[in-house]
Order: structure tokens, then sequence, then C-alpha cells
């Protein structure tokens, strides 16, 4: 049985990490001070060990750990959450949903149910999410894993010149199962990994009120495109973990946060595209449960 939250679509989830983590989403309400509470999706699981949080990528949700959060969980405390404007997480009407409301309320889910020092971990645009969170809170992280990170890459600064209709047109387009099969499919090296229950774990988010409005908001907001001179300010033992075939990001850029950060080592995943957390779940396990 599923949580009421998702949506009737994921009765269709074949894939056993699929329904093992459909099954254990819990929500809470994150209170966050002078505004209202956020009703926020996450996934707990493991114990002891040293906590570990999980940020996923862009138009993504709690999915995309499906594979690496049992993993993990298996020596960690580990925690998954859906970023503010993303996944299954409340997008209550204006709110901002720009990168400092994203982190505040980041901070507020850290501090309700975690409240130690954490292993942070950012795949794509969750990597981003992961530095500027480190930056801002940094008594709140131990430990910084990116994965096919974004931070230096600043997308297309055309968000500020989104009007409707064109803005709904915009996301329409990208909610389009075609165009998510492409970017699916993009996203992996081995191409079989981009199976239908792939592409329904990346949909069933689509159909939450106000995902139209938040997914605008943060594009108009400039997203994460004011990081790249903060980079090398991170002062936390960091791992760098990049697919050798990223076809979204490319790999230039994991030698350049390799440069820029004092305290990291940078490991490539060898036969892997963008997301080394799905497409080599186990291996990237083993390095951040090795990551000292």
């Amino acid at each position: 049985m599923f949580t009421r939250f998702l949506p009737s679509a994921a009765q269709a989830l074949t894939e056993s990490t699929s329904i093992a983590l459909a099954e254990s989403i819990e929500q809470t309400a994150i209170a966050i001070p002078s505004q209202q509470a956020i009703a926020t999706t996450y996934v707990h699981q493991g114990s002891g060990g040293t906590s570990i949080l999980l940020l996923h990528g862009f138009d993504s949700s709690i999915f995309e750990f499906r594979r690496l959060l049992p993993l993990l969980a298996a020596q960690n405390e580990t925690w998954v959450v859906d970023l503010l404007g993303f996944g299954f997480t409340e997008r209550p009407a204006g709110l901002p949903f720009s990168p400092t409301a994203i982190k505040t309320h980041l901070y507020y889910f850290w501090k309700t149910l975690i409240a130690q020092p954490i292993v942070l971990v950012g795949t794509s645009m969750g990597g981003a999410a992961a530095i500027d969170f480190t930056l801002t809170y940094p008594k709140a992280v131990q430990k910084l894993v990116l994965i096919d990170s974004a931070g230096f890459a600043s997308p297309p600064n055309i968000g500020r010149l989104l009007f409707p209709p064109i803005s709904y047109l915009a996301t329409s387009f990208l909610r389009n199962q075609k165009v998510r099969d492409r970017i699916s499919r993009n996203a992996y090296h081995d191409q079989s990994f981009a199976s239908l229950d792939a592409l329904l774990c990346a949909a069933l988010h689509l159909d939450l009120p106000n995902w139209h409005h938040a997914l605008i908001a943060f594009t108009k907001s400039g997203g994460y495109n004011f990081l790249s001179d903060k980079i090398a300010q991170i002062d936390k033992p960091t791992l760098i973990l990049w697919g050798e075939f990223d076809r979204i990001l490319g790999t230039a850029d994991a030698e350049k946060f390799k440069r820029a950060i004092a305290l990291s080592q940078l490991i490539w995943i060898e036969n892997c595209g963008h997301v080394p957390h799905l497409e080599q779940s186990q291996i990237t396990a083993q390095h951040i449960l090795e990551f000292r």
C-alpha cells in the first residue's frame, strides 16, 4: 500500500527498489519561522554510523535514490528529502522557490529531524544545493559528496524572460513523455537503464499541485548560477564522483571542482553517464562508505 500523497500511477511501478521506496515515503510538516509549515516528503532508513542526507537533481524527487539508499542505509542512518519546489513536498502558493528558500527549508528539515553533522550528498542540481547549504550552514555538514554536480555550469538566463503563456508552454514541453524519455536516455551510458519503470519514477511528481508554478519560479530566480565564485570557499572534506560518459553536464567540471576545493578527491565512475547513483549504484555506495 503506497502512501496517500503518491498518485495512483505509482501502482504501475515494477522495479523492487522503486516499490520499496514508494512504500517507505513519509511526510511531516516542517515549521519555518515567519511562514506556514511545509508538508515535506522524505525517507529515513538505517541506524548508527554517520547520518547521510541525499539531495536529488532538477525536476526530480526522492525516487532518484531508490537504488543507492538501501546500500548506504545498511551501515548508516540515511535520509532522502524532496527539496522545496520539487518532488512530492508541498508547494504552497506565494513562496519564492529560490535557492535561498530551498536551503532555508532544508535547514529546518535538518534541524527538526536530524540535528547532527551529516555527510551531505548532492547529485546534479542537488550538488549545487548541497554546496550552497554547506557554505551557509557549515556546522551542519561534516563531509560533502558531489555526484556529477552542477555549480560551475550556468544555465541560460532565459528564465527571467519567461511569462505566461510561454512559461506554461515551456513546462508543458518538459512534462511531455517523449521529451522526458529523451532526457532519461541522455542521462545513462547504458541505455537499458532507461526503462519504463525509470520513466515512471521520473514523472510521478508532475501532477502535483503547483508543479508548473514552482518550476517556473525557480527558473526565473536564476537557480544556482551564483555559485561558481564561491566553490573555493568549501573547507569540508569533499568527494567528487563523476560518470566518465556524462552527456548532461559533460566532464570538464569534475576537474574544476577538484582544483577549486582544497580538501577534495575525484573518482571517475567507469562505464557510466550522468547518474552513477542509478547506473552504478553499488560502486557509488562503496566510494561513499569508504570516504574518510
